[in-house]
């Protein structure tokens, strides 16, 4: 593991989804704008944050490097617009779901991403995982089977975010340039959309209705975003692949609190038989991550 930071990796992730989960309380506040005006908006005001970041960590020689590659190597630039694309839908749709009470299917897609990205890390990368970590992976898998067998099948919005983040990830680390110069392209990339967006839709109207509150809320939006995409996707490479995944673990855990305590769904006593097997996964995980970072060089 001597090419991970665990400490910070682990650091940044638990920041990461800490502001995830806010940021799924915050898109509330954005009413009545829909999901894609909502998503539309958080990349134009994302941009500027990731280049003012870029600038004050004084990646901007790395920036140009990746573009300059991107124009001379066909290849990466097919792939960073890959990468754009499917980054561009998992932000829709965390957007989209809290304005049509879905947000706890797409918490479930969290539930079930960590396993996918620890299969992924065991079975693509080799890596090794321990018992802790195996023991948290099987209670995890325990509330997602009763998932299953209850519905019968999973919504597609949970389907999207289980299945979509890890080609996402692999994609990333095939690509294997600097974390926040990768952001900011993918986040420029996906700018030409999101303006055509505004000026289809009908946000401007509503914006130019009340200036202050909505110049006061965007920029929050996109500083909310840049902090966590960056956090999180700094951690992604700062840890091996299925530790991160379990880490994952943390995020739907606070989404479900905010669904249940700020947007006003509700838990069913069958939903509990998913969600504790998963909650215990995540005291497992937690308890998995101290033990790694005393054991972690100073």
């Amino acid at each position: 593991m001597n090419q991970y930071d665990l400490r910070r990796g682990i650091a940044l992730s638990v920041c990461a989804t800490t502001t995830f989960a806010l940021l799924s309380a915050y898109a509330t506040l954005l009413a009545p704008l829909s999901g894609l005006d909502i998503f539309a908006w958080r990349v134009i005001w994302t941009v500027p944050g990731a280049l003012l970041l870029v600038a004050l960590r004084k990646r901007l020689p790395i920036l140009r490097r990746l573009l300059y590659r991107m124009v001379t190597e066909p290849k990466l630039g097919m792939a960073m617009i890959v990468s754009a694309a499917l980054l561009g839908v998992q932000l829709w749709v965390f957007l989209w779901a809290p304005l049509h009470g879905r947000m706890l299917e797409v918490s479930l897609g969290y539930f079930l991403m960590p396993l996918t990205m620890v299969l992924v890390g065991r079975f693509y990368y080799h890596e090794r995982l321990d018992g802790l970590q195996w023991l948290a992976v099987a209670c995890a898998a325990t509330g997602v089977g009763h998932e299953l067998w209850v519905t019968g099948a999973f919504s597609w919005p949970t389907l999207l975010v289980s299945l979509g983040y890890p080609p996402y990830f692999v994609l990333r680390r095939k690509i294997n340039h600097d974390s926040l110069a990768m952001f900011t392209v993918e986040m420029a990339l996906l700018l030409p959309p999101a303006i055509a967006l505004v000026f289809n839709g009908g946000s401007l109207a509503m914006i130019a209705g009340h200036p202050g509150r909505w110049w006061l809320l965007l920029p929050g939006l996109g500083a909310l975003s840049t902090i966590a995409l960056a956090s999180y996707l700094k951690a992604s490479r700062l840890l091996p692949v299925a530790l991160f995944g379990i880490l994952g673990y943390v995020e739907p855990v606070l989404l479900v609190l905010i669904s249940i305590t700020v947007l006003g769904e509700t838990l069913s006593v069958s939903q509990l038989a998913t969600y504790v097997p998963i909650w215990i996964a995540v005291a497992l995980t937690a308890l998995h991550s101290v033990r790694l970072v005393r054991l972690a060089p100073s």
